[in-house]
């Protein structure tokens, strides 16, 4: 009987050691946040290089803060990595220019980024010319 209220009472306070434990990292959490709402962001700024691991500066009022961030290696940088834009398909080739045209819509600007609303890209048109004899085998294989 000793045994089994010996183990009851072990059960117990590790039981409340643990809930004592979650209230304690709940507590900090709440230290390391901030009362204030309107945070201004800067640009991610990579580590090394022009992609990759980085970091963006906030301040609001007398604070500031790091965040990690991340660009990707293939963003726009005509755009930015923090606009965020739903692109329309390639235009036909400008025979005059040699080039293709699409335009992109504002779908997001993260961190409230200064992002244009319509953009433009262009890209070399393809100098190859698909044969339709290649075009009907490779619908077969998927």
């Amino acid at each position: 009987m000793q045994v089994r209220s010996l183990l009851l009472l072990l059960a117990l306070i590790l039981v409340a050691a643990a809930a004592e434990a979650g209230k304690n990292k709940k507590e900090k959490a709440k230290k390391d946040g901030s009362k204030c709402e309107e945070w201004r962001w800067g640009p991610c700024v990579p580590n090394s290089k022009d992609c990759g691991l980085g970091y963006r500066e906030g301040t609001c009022k007398d604070e500031s803060k790091k965040l990690k961030c991340k660009i990707p290696c293939n963003w726009k940088k005509k755009f930015g990595a923090d606009c965020k834009y739903k692109f329309e398909s390639w235009g036909g080739c400008s025979a005059q220019t040699g080039l293709k045209t699409r335009s992109g819509i504002l779908k997001k600007a993260l961190y409230n980024a200064q992002c244009e609303e319509t953009v433009y890209v262009t890209k070399p048109c393809s100098s190859k010319i698909k044969s339709k004899s290649k075009a009907k085998k490779g619908k077969g294989k998927d």
